[in-house]
């Protein structure tokens, strides 16, 4: 959902928040002025069909989110840490899935940083134990959204956005 690509750059940074998945990437792209004060850009979801091979969504991954590279130009992309749960097959997948994410903003010299999922949702909610719905709906109130921003997934990215912007380089960079 692309809201305002008419940035300056010159007064405001970019940042690309994403929070990669194999089935469903989600993607979120915020501007932040000298005053720190949050714009959403463009915001949704990267979905390769189920029925591809790994891949091709690796693919189909690696080619949107170039191409999300190429029209913000951002200035930092924010990328959600591995989360390894009891499946090593899924947690493989995953990694693959955020690597071809690091690879498409390392080959455009963009500065990568890593949060994990506990300090982007406390750095939106308050509280890194919020429930996916209460970082919705904090997102949407930091980002002056008139609806929840859809999927969860996109709203996890734009909270990975807003935590870099107000970390201020003190994530860990790639």
């Amino acid at each position: 959902m692309l809201l305002n690509n008419k940035l300056s750059k010159k007064s405001k940074k970019v940042i690309l928040g994403i929070d990669p998945g194999t089935r469903i990437t989600g993607y979120g792209i915020i501007s932040v002025d000298s005053k720190r004060q949050f714009l959403a850009v463009d915001y949704g979801k990267i979905s390769p069909p189920p029925k591809k091979s790994l891949t091709e969504r690796y693919k189909i991954i690696f080619n949107a989110v170039n191409a999300l590279l190429k029209l913000h130009t951002p200035d930092a992309v924010s990328v959600e840490t591995q989360y390894i749960g009891k499946n090593p097959q899924s947690g493989i997948k995953l990694g693959m899935a955020r690597g071809v994410v690091l690879l498409a903003a390392a080959l455009h010299e963009i500065p990568i940083f890593e949060y994990a999922p506990s300090r982007a949702k406390r750095a939106v909610v308050g509280t890194g134990s919020a429930s996916k719905v209460q970082v919705q709906a904090m997102v949407q109130r930091l980002l002056c959204l008139s609806t929840l921003p859809q999927p969860e997934d996109a709203a996890d990215a734009l909270a990975l956005a807003i935590c870099h912007a107000q970390a201020k380089n003190m994530g860990t960079q790639i």
